[in-house]
This record gives structure tokens, sequence and C-alpha cells, in this order.
């Protein structure tokens, strides 16, 4: 079985570890994670996360964004900064990442930054549809919210909705836009019965694994950086979850997420 990882910070986890980024695709390689996404958080991260890719560019593809949380870094010279890169037509960039909205820090949702944050991701989002390039959406606490804007947006290249913890029916809604559905280590918690259950219930062709390595860890690694290798954690419990043989789960989960994100290089 092979595994394609659709959200990590692998350039974060190379410093973390003290490791390159060579050998952490190796690693990856050993448990069967062929390929990976490195998604962006900051402008200033474009061109060390560009050549982190192109380290292995057998393996790895990278998605260029401004993330949410840090709206308040964020300055309109940056989207200015993103629409140039995308124009540059780099074939290691196969998504517009990571992008969306977050309100579970009431700090970057005053009026002010809520607005801001808005604005950026409707300007995202257009690139996106300007570009021919899928989105890896960050959402916490926005899924409502952020269905009326990609429903508005009404791309046709579309993405996934990353590191998914929400119910069946917040699912459903994505999935019925065109969206995937990240899996990544909340479904390795017990706890979590709301998400589990969505994922168990969801459409398998809706369904792509990731491990936004090095955060969200998998149950039994809590406080450790996360990576990529443990995405076979993840896979393990989407299995017991699920009612289809491991392969048929492995196959149509590669599939999807070559589909997506593999791009023109595969």
């Amino acid at each position: 079985m092979q595994f394609f990882d659709t959200h990590t910070h692998l350039d974060y986890l190379a410093e973390a570890l003290n490791l390159s980024i060579p050998k952490l695709v190796k690693n990856a390689g050993n448990a069967g994670v062929q390929k990976m996404l490195i998604v962006a958080v900051f402008a200033e991260n474009f061109e060390k996360l560009t050549a982190c890719a192109h380290q292995s560019p057998e393996h790895l593809r990278y998605g260029l964004g401004l993330h949410p949380l840090y709206i308040r870094q964020h300055e309109r010279s940056h989207l200015d900064l993103l629409e140039s890169r995308l124009s540059e037509r780099d074939p290691l960039c196969t998504a517009i990442a990571e992008i969306g909205l977050e309100k579970a820090v009431v700090e970057v949702a005053t009026p002010e930054l809520w607005q801001k944050q808005y604005e950026f991701l409707e300007t995202q989002l257009a690139f996106a549809k300007r570009f021919n390039l899928p989105v890896n959406l960050h959402s916490r606490k926005t899924h409502d919210v952020l269905f009326t804007f990609l429903k508005k947006a009404k791309l046709s290249n579309t993405g996934v909705v990353h590191g998914f913890a929400g119910s069946y029916d917040q699912a459903k809604r994505f999935v019925d836009l065109g969206y995937k559905i990240g899996v990544g280590g909340t479904i390795t918690y017990q706890r979590a019965n709301k998400t589990r259950e969505a994922i168990k219930k969801l459409p398998l062709d809706a369904l792509i694994l990731e491990t936004d390595s090095p955060d969200m860890p998998v149950f039994g690694f809590q406080g450790e950086p996360n990576r990529p290798e443990r995405l076979v954690e993840t896979f393990r419990h989407l299995c017991e979850l699920r009612e289809e043989e491991p392969e048929k789960i492995a196959e149509m989960a590669w599939g999807n997420s070559l589909k997506l994100f593999g791009g023109i290089i595969n």
C-alpha cells in the first residue's frame, strides 16, 4: 500500500527534529508514505518552502497561501506576492494552501480581524479559480461560514477541508459541493465521537489522509512532533471505522489525493 500525506508543514518538522528534508522523505517512504504536500503559513516562507519541495520532486508537492491563524501578520502586499508566485506555474506547486477561517482563537476573531480574514479568504479563493488550483482549507468553529464562501466561489478544481473535526451533516455539505474531507489524528482518539461517526458514514471517495505534521499528533504520541510516517496509524483507525477492506481504502485515498494534489508530475 502507498499513501499520500496531503497536509504537512515539513519545513517546520525539519527544524523541530533537526533533520534534512531528504531524511524526512526517506523516513516517510519507509512507512509507505510516498508523496506529501507541504503547505505554507506565511509569505516570508514561500521561497524556503518551494526550495524544500524541489529537494525531492518525485515525492513532494507544495501549496502557497496565507494561514488565517496569523491574519494579524499578513499584509495586502503578501497577497500580491502570492499572486506573483502562483503565476510562475511551478509544476510542483499544486495547491493554494493553507487558507481558510479561524474562530477558535479569540485574538484573531475580533470584528476587524474577522473582516480581514473574510477578505483574505475571498481573494485567495479567487486566485484558486484563476489559476485552476485546488485549495487546502483550515476551518475551526467556522464550518458553516466557510461553506457559504465555497458555495459562492464555485471552484471547478475544489480541494479539501483539512483536519476535519465536526459533524456528519457539516462534512456532507462540503462533500456535496465537491470537496474532500481530510482525515487526520483526530479519529485516533475515542473521545472524538462526532468526528469518528462522520468519517464512518461519509462516502469513501470523499476521504483523503493527512498528518498536519508536526501538529495534530495521533493517540499514543501526544507531546511529540507528529511525523508523516504516523499516517499509517490514522489509516489503521480509519480501517477500524470503515466496512471496506483496507486495500480498497488505501487505493481510494491514494487515488483521491493524487488526483487532487499530484499535479502533472506523478
